[in-house]
């Protein structure tokens, strides 16, 4: 019996990747995964999620990672539909691996809504969509840690070129980084999501 788990990260970051990761791993290995101490990445330290990353990948048996570029999320929030964006990804993952059933962390209101759209689209065993199932569900939280990982990497790969602190909205590191790219540069560099409300408000103020 194959369980599936899956999780993204960074879907609140104004730059960089959205990350879709899944892992897949036979019943009996998941009560492993909490003996190891695997839990939500948002509980743990970016030391601790290298570590259990390793381990976590030692032990499923197998796991897929997507990346989502600035560009494929911008169009789909002008279009509104980011939802279905992370859908639609969730459902490549689950279609790579392929497992009896697979537990998501829904980013949808209504995850019974998600769940089904997912069920449609990767045609891949049963889907429990749920809200906060990183915290509820050890293959979930084994997801998230192996999503914020990568997505930790290639963040920390644009940080050896550019200045540009944590990525998101509220570090105020970030939005000095992206401003001052746009007075020297004359636009948005291609690592930043130009859909995002404060660098929509900065456009307008910089044309203005």
């Amino acid at each position: 019996m194959i369980i599936c788990g899956v999780d993204d990260a960074g879907r609140g970051s104004v730059l960089g990747p959205l990350v879709i990761a899944g892992v897949s791993a036979e019943r009996t290995k998941i009560k492993h995964l909490s003996e190891i101490g695997v839990k939500d990445s948002k509980q743990l330290s970016p030391k601790a999620r290298e570590m259990l990353y390793k381990k976590i990948i030692a032990i499923v048996d197998d796991y897929y990672i997507a990346r989502i570029s600035p560009q494929i999320i911008d169009q789909s929030v002008r279009n509104n539909q980011l939802n279905h964006l992370e859908a639609k990804y969730m459902a490549k993952v689950i279609s790579k691996l392929r497992p009896c059933s697979s537990y998501v962390d829904s980013c949808d209101v209504n995850p019974s809504r998600f769940g089904k759209e997912i069920s449609k689209l990767a045609n891949s065993g049963k889907i429990y969509s749920r809200h906060h199932a990183d915290s509820r569900f050890v293959i979930v939280s084994a997801a998230s840690i192996v999503a914020k990982v990568n997505r930790d990497r290639a963040i920390e790969k644009l940080r050896k070129k550019y200045d540009l602190g944590s990525g998101y909205p509220s570090d105020s590191k970030t939005m000095k980084f992206i401003k001052k790219w746009m007075l020297d540069h004359h636009e948005i560099p291609k690592f930043v999501r130009k859909s995002w409300k404060p660098v929509k408000i900065m456009m307008k103020s910089n044309l203005a």
